[in-house]
């Protein structure tokens, strides 16, 4: 047998040199490493057990890794998929991908999936993964996989978009892709016999026994390929990981997201709520909700003052004409409402702000003297999101963005990138977001970007510029920008480490084309200036929802709707709490004494409920001192606190916006 020369490499590692006779296979390299589930040899993901070829680069791929964490959860998505076969023989097979976390799978079934249904699938797929059956790879035609997949109609759609723009759609590139169609064995471990068969590029791990922890989440209704046109399946989520630890971490985790639904706190402490009336995806905030609102908007437009924005106010709607010419209504019609006619004339309920911002520009002539130009304006937008993707706040259909449009001229633009950067990171700080990494997003070679390369190229790298001189970690989005230009986003983590994308910056040299925004020069010729786009919230719906979770409903006091609750030990403290409340509104607090007929110790569980900062607590002794005793949301006390500096520490604590 030959030798074959192949050259291993590894993390922070010296490639190292080998011979092997030919038949071997990336497995061999790397035998008696279980943490290894599969190779990149010469650059593309294998299976373990592919054999390789003379001048290969082999890396191993870990489980812990990206794609093999990837492998992992794909893997068990296909012993998912052959458990609800077994189970379920009638289920006709959907798409299986990784997904963050997890994976899923979909089926079409008679009936929906039930808990029970789920108890059985788990307790099915633990059997098979104890057996260790083997995932075995075999390329096949188009035709001989027809021939096998006959019974599978979702399957043979996949064969017959192989290699279209359409495959990619709900993770059908993971099935078919571009080359050859190849099918998944699952072989017995003892005789090879086959268990199970599905199509699908692969690599999976080597057998099932590499499944070390898993779990069954959920089912729900879905779309056969996101299409609403289409049949409706059943899709089960799960989540795999590589030990039972990081399976429980991961769990306890969710546990505590749960906690923190914004939706959930959202009915709890009584904020907002999505009346069935009004629609999915449409909000009305409560008034306990409004003032936390409102306190948010209040902040936001006192810093935007101090930094010389001008406040602008436009309307919900247009005529169509100007979303056409901005060049939204082409790349943007499948997410705004359908036209309302009426006058003869189509108008669109806006989508965005920008091009109503720049109607404002062009009202009149504009001198150089005076740019830049900051507009802003909290300004209300609708978008027709699919009912599959409305989530509470985050994902809505109407919402409001703290919408801001920068007008300068080329030579200014860099400076104001940079402070723009500033301002937009140092407010996010102030409402309690310190941890921050960058995303730039650029264009590729889509036909879908408008412009010349040059504009591109200046455009992003003065975003590239400005983004380096803030410290923090950039990560690259190719692909990512706006159809008209580059953009940097501010991706903020949250205290239990989610990742949230906050503020968007843009640089867009084309709407000033479209709409011939002019300014009059310094030597009087006239030139084109430079738009700026940013959303620092992006949504305040949004914005709201990411606080309201950060702090699992426990704003700081500046936030709180109610920053000091009165409790009274018994009737006859009432009337000197509600002289304390006077004097707390006085101040700008808000305030509010518990008169109920509960007992003491239940008006505390009810204000810690509501999460309340401050508890003045009084009785005979305070009254008698002059004094309060203050009850803090993690359950610590102080006594005999005289009023004055009672009152002091609640309005400092609102003052410096901190956390009690």
């Amino acid at each position: 047998m030959s030798d074959l020369r192949v050259i291993i490499k590894r993390d922070s590692a010296e490639p190292e040199e080998r011979l092997v006779t030919t038949g071997t296979t990336a497995a061999d390299l790397f035998d008696g490493d279980r943490s290894v589930v599969a190779a990149r040899v010469a650059g593309v993901l294998r299976d373990l057990a592919h054999p390789l070829a003379d001048g290969d680069d082999v890396e191993p791929v870990v489980v812990s890794s990206e794609d093999g964490l990837n492998i992992l959860r794909h893997s068990t998505a296909h012993v998912m998929a052959q458990a609800v076969q077994e189970l379920f023989p009638d289920a006709k097979l959907g798409i299986g991908p990784p997904i963050k976390d997890g994976f899923y799978y979909d089926f079409d079934v008679e009936q929906p999936f039930n808990p029970e249904d789920l108890s059985r699938v788990e307790k099915k797929m633990q059997e098979i993964v104890k057996r260790g059956q083997r995932f075995s790879r075999r390329p096949v035609t188009d035709e001989a996989a027809r021939e096998e997949l006959a019974a599978e109609p979702y399957k043979l759609e996949l064969i017959g978009l192989k290699g279209s723009a359409a495959d990619a759609a709900e993770g059908a590139s993971a099935e078919v892709g571009a080359g050859e169609l190849t099918i998944y064995d699952n072989l017995d471990a003892k005789s090879g016999d086959l268990c199970w068969k599905d199509l699908c590029r692969g690599p999976h791990l080597p057998t099932t026994r590499f499944i070390p922890a898993f779990k069954l989440m959920r089912s729900a209704a879905a779309y056969w390929r996101g299409s609403e046109k289409n049949k409706q399946l059943q899709r089960i989520y799960g989540t795999a990981w590589p030990t039972r630890d990081e399976l429980k971490a991961h769990l306890e985790f969710l546990a505590e997201a749960e906690k923190r639904d914004h939706r959930k706190l959202g009915a709890e402490l009584d904020l907002f709520s999505i009346p069935e009336e009004l629609g999915s995806g449409l909000a009305v905030f409560h008034p306990k909700g409004g003032i936390v609102r409102k306190e948010m908007e209040n902040y936001s437009r006192l810093r935007h003052e101090e930094a010389d924005y001008e406040f602008v106010y436009t309307p919900h709607l247009s005529k169509a004409g100007l979303f056409e010419t901005s060049g939204h209504l082409p790349h943007y019609a499948d997410v705004m409402f359908p036209p309302l006619e009426f006058e003869g004339q189509d108008y669109r309920l806006k989508a965005m702000n920008c091009p109503m911002h720049n109607l404002i520009f062009r009202a009149r002539g504009r001198s150089y003297r005076e740019l830049p130009l900051r507009l802003f304006e909290f300004g209300t937008v609708y978008r027709y999101e699919k009912s599959g993707v409305v989530h509470g706040l985050t994902r809505a259909r109407g919402f409001t963005q703290d919408d801001s449009h920068i007008y300068c001229t080329k030579e200014q633009m860099p400076e104001e990138l940079d402070s723009l950067l500033t301002f937009v990171l140092n407010l996010l700080r102030d409402y309690g977001l310190s941890d921050f990494y960058l995303e730039l997003s650029t264009r590729d070679d889509s036909p879908k970007f408008i412009g010349e390369d040059a504009e591109w190229e200046e455009a992003t790298e003065t975003l590239r510029t400005a983004a380096g001189k803030q410290g923090l970690e950039l990560v690259m989005d190719p692909g990512g920008a706006a159809y008209y230009g580059p953009k940097i986003s501010v991706q903020a983590r949250d205290a239990i480490g989610r990742t949230w994308q906050m503020s968007t910056i843009q640089v867009d040299f084309q709407q000033p084309k479209r709409f011939q925004l002019e300014y009059t020069a310094a030597d009087g010729s006239r030139q084109q200036p430079v738009m700026i786009h940013r959303a620092l919230f992006g949504s305040i719906e949004r914005f709201f929802a990411v606080l309201l979770e950060h702090y699992a409903g426990a704003f700081p006091a500046w936030l709180a709707p109610v920053q000091a609750v009165g409790i009274p030990i018994g009737d006859a403290h009432v009337p000197y709490l509600a002289e304390f409340g006077r004097q707390a509104k006085a101040r700008g607090l808000r305030f509010e004494v518990d008169s109920s007929s509960d007992r003491m110790q239940k008006k505390i569980r009810n204000a810690q409920k509501s999460k309340v900062p401050f508890m003045v607590i009084a009785g005979d002794d305070d009254i008698a001192a002059g004094a309060v005793s203050f009850r803090y949301r993690d359950g610590t006390q102080k006594n005999g606190v005289p009023v004055e500096e009672a009152l002091a520490e609640i309005a400092d604590a609102v003052e410096r916006r901190v956390q009690v």
